[in-house]
């Protein structure tokens, strides 16, 4: 591999190759039409068609162990030990402090903190987080796969690059071009923050590096070098557009290589969301496609918490969205296009990377199918056509950019997958999360919320703040804070053990049936810093 290639995308340690592609490769079986029959239609991104939903079936006989401990003549309860729970909380978790000064300029960010929670075999959730090196500002976000964690594996390696190369100078692109031509050794435009367990793909770099070049070569011929001004929320449209458009045209390419070329064609046929934040100094935009969300807490005068929603979801509870799709179909298509909140009846979010079975013509799709390998063109998923289907694309990984500027109640931002918000409230989450970054919960009365509580179920509650001020903080990571109230909480918007320790107990195949994957990071800002660049102005 060449230098350049190396220095782009990192590679990972050959100890861990087995571990990685034992795990991409099984992603292929997770199709959505994999997706259990027994899983609630309401909680499934995608709706399994009945064509091909009879195809696949959990790894066990779901009806028998569930009668089987159901009618136990001597009922069991195991549940986990709180370092069990704390063991499986914290094993996906990490945290980076930023230095106040990077050398080029003091950062409005103090640090980071990012964790997930499974409910997928294996997790389609993926997260990212990267400081620009060539350019200011850090880039964080979450991504959501469906129909499997191939989209959302290259989305979450891939997209940086793409928003980096877009905010570059010309001067800057024309020294990395030259660079490459004559192989001299790059400077690198990313310095990634990451858990171990978020890896690179090594056998793809070389494939994604040249789609990437190609494209910040189109970059020097359409931009002469007149203009220095760079337009951050265009940089962040054109980079989700292109990305999007160079994993459809590499799976219609095709590769020599059969490994490489199955890899392509499963990230092209399977799909991801993403919810991408851009902070340089007190300007803060956030780039969605999808569902996933960023909300910003904010901190009054009172000490008290408020949520500020910097994207909106994009799917049939987004009125705007609804009539967006009408407009860019026909009117014979006004009752078709979305059916019981779903595009084409079957897909819950409306935009989204990859999923080209709602972006290909018929007639691409077959041809793609016909060609490819022989796992493809036996699967009966990909072979599908969604009802309805007349006038495509029916979908668009274009994202919806928010700006925001920061000021100095602005105290952190929350980006999250749907597995998050469909089990918290937003003002819930930022309270969550405020309370915990300044330790004022332990300070506040206790609220029940109008139940009835008796003298013992309030000594239970004292006992149970007693215990963590003890500790101090059980977590040290605020995402994983989030996680363990976001499973665990009970009617009294405390940690119940017990049911914590029940839903992480839960088998995989039952698992997804009660909670989707949980991705979170919490960035937060420094006050300080944020407050000075106001006052120079």
């Amino acid at each position: 591999m060449p230098a350049p290639t190396q220095l782009f995308f990192p590679l990972i340690r050959n100890c861990e190759l087995s571990r990685i592609y034992g795990t991409a490769c099984y992603c292929h079986h997770k199709h959505l039409c994999c997706s259990s029959p027994y899983v609630p239609q309401s909680r499934l991104r995608y709706t399994p068609h009945p064509a091909y939903a009879t195809f696949c079936r959990p790894k066990e006989n779901w009806w028998q162990y569930t009668q089987g401990r159901r009618y136990a003549s001597t009922p069991q309860k195991f549940y986990l030990t709180p370092p069990q729970v704390n063991s499986i909380l914290k094993a996906n978790e990490y945290s980076f402090k930023v230095p106040e000064f990077d050398g080029k300029n003091v950062s409005s960010i103090l640090g980071f903190d990012s964790n997930q929670l499974p409910a997928n075999a294996p997790i389609e959730d993926r997260r990212s987080a990267a400081t620009c090196l060539q350019t200011r500002g850090m880039l964080l976000g979450v991504f959501d796969g469906h129909a499997g964690c191939a989209c959302s594996q290259a989305v979450s390696e891939r997209l940086f690059y793409y928003i980096a190369v877009s905010l570059l100078p010309h001067e800057t692109l024309l020294e990395i071009e030259n660079a490459v031509e004559s192989g001299r050794a790059l400077l690198p435009i990313l310095q990634w923050h990451k858990h171990p367990n978020d890896y690179f793909s090594k056998e793809a770099s070389k494939l994604y590096f040249n789609s990437l070049r190609t494209y910040w070569q189109e970059l020097i011929d359409l931009n002469t070098g007149e203009s220095t001004d760079i337009d951050v929320k265009e940089a962040l449209i054109n980079a989700f557009k292109r990305l999007d458009n160079d994993i459809s045209l590499e799976a219609q390419v095709g590769d020599p290589n059969s490994f490489l070329n199955y890899l392509v064609l499963r990230v092209a046929f399977s799909g991801a969301t993403a919810c991408v934040a851009h902070v340089d100094g007190v300007d803060l935009h956030v780039a969605n496609t999808g569902d996933s969300r960023a909300m910003l807490g904010v901190q009054e005068e009172d000490g008290s918490w408020s949520a500020v929603t910097l994207s909106n979801d994009h799917n049939a509870q987004n009125e705007r969205e609804l009539e967006r799709l009408k407009l860019e179909h026909p009117k014979s298509e006004a009752k078709s296009v979305v059916k019981q909140d779903r595009l084409l009846g079957l897909l819950m979010p409306f935009r989204a990377f990859g999923d080209v079975k709602f972006k290909w013509s018929i007639d691409l799709q077959k041809r793609v199918i016909e060609s490819g390998p022989d796992q493809l063109n036996d699967n009966e998923y990909t072979k599908f056509i969604p009802p309805n289907y007349h006038t495509p694309p029916y979908l668009t990984a274009e994202p919806e950019v928010t700006y925001h500027r920061l000021r100095p109640q602005d105290k952190f931002l929350v980006l999250a997958t749907d597995g998050l918000w469909e089990t918290m409230h937003r003002q819930d989450v930022v309270r969550i999360v405020g309370e915990y970054l300044t330790g004022m919960h332990h300070q506040q009365p206790i609220a029940v919320g109008g139940y009835k509580v008796t003298l013992g179920q309030m000594h239970g509650l004292l006992t149970e703040r007693r215990t963590k001020m003890s500790s101090v903080f059980e977590d040290q990571n605020a995402a994983t804070h989030l996680i363990r109230h976001a499973v665990g909480n009970n009617e009294f918007g405390t940690v119940d053990h017990e049911r914590l320790s029940k839903m992480l107990s839960l088998p995989e195949e039952l698992a997804r049936m009660y909670r989707d994957d949980i991705t979170i990071i919490v960035v937060q800002f420094n006050s300080h810093v944020v407050g000075a660049y106001q006052n120079q102005e």
